[in-house]
């Protein structure tokens, strides 16, 4: 169950098209329709569904990177075109999964860019990044000063994690961040998650398509299908679920479990 009865982020009769053109004609292509969802202050929310089903739209639209074609989606009660967006995403972290290090950024660097942006002090900034750097489980003494190209991928996703979380947002975007680590960093770092979660009390929209890892992760599951929200619930909701789109995600976790049994 979530953590709070407040709602952190609504969607409301949310809609997204895309506008392009085709034998010189206009057209569009719906992305999400008719999407309405309320997700409270302290739970991981876990987005779960293919490719394309419109989970890194929701929350592109959650940041203000992209504009509701129809309905609205508010932050705190508040209708993200009516935020100042600089204050808005300074408000949300962004953890994805390429990363998007600065290469010529040192580790300390890149964690500390965001609240040297909001103008912290030097000291201050120091004490935020070794405290986030022993939070991700890497020592600063080692890890400060190293460079991008000097760390691992799950290292690097790690220091990913903490710039997400340097300037302290109550609400936390995640976009497939373990989707390209091996099977034993990617445990480790959901694992690592996970204490984060325990520790810190987020606001966590998390973006997979993988369902072990939405019920190892999320409070609850929303599951997207060709841009509709067609399941939303815990694990055993979604389980019990018979959404045909529910059934195919359920048969690819029975068959993994099967197959690890031969």
């Amino acid at each position: 169950m979530p953590q709070s009865s407040e709602i952190a982020v609504e969607f409301r009769d949310v809609g997204f098209d895309i506008v392009g053109e085709a034998s010189a004609r206009e057209h569009r292509r719906k992305i999400l329709a008719g999407l309405n969802l309320s997700i409270y202050k302290g739970e991981t929310i876990v987005l779960l569904g293919r490719s394309g089903s419109g989970k890194t739209t929701m929350l592109r639209l959650i940041n203000h990177l992209a504009i509701p074609t129809t309905g609205v989606v508010l932050v705190n009660d508040r209708s993200t075109a009516d935020w100042d967006t600089i204050k808005l995403r300074r408000r949300i972290g962004y953890a994805i999964q390429d990363i998007g290090l600065f290469p010529h950024f040192n580790v300390s660097e890149n964690i500390g860019l965001v609240p040297s942006l909001e103008q912290w002090q030097t000291p201050r900034i120091e004490a935020r990044v070794y405290e986030l750097l022993n939070l991700v489980g890497l020592e600063p003494e080692v890890f400060a000063r190293r460079y991008p190209h000097q760390l691992s991928g799950g290292q690097r996703q790690r220091v990913g994690v903490a710039r997400a979380l340097a300037a302290d947002p109550p609400i936390l975007l995640m976009d497939e961040p373990f989707g390209a680590l091996d099977p034993i960093t990617r445990l480790e770092l959901q694992r690592q998650f996970q204490y984060l979660q325990r520790q810190l009390g987020k606001t966590v929209v998390f973006v997979t398509h993988d369902i072990q890892e939405a019920f190892l992760l999320g409070t609850r599951i929303g599951l997207m299908y060709e841009g509709n929200l067609v399941v939303l619930g815990t694990k055993d909701e979604l389980l019990q679920s018979q959404h045909p789109e529910a059934r195919a995600f359920i048969a690819c976790l029975n068959a993994w479990e099967q197959g690890n049994k031969i």
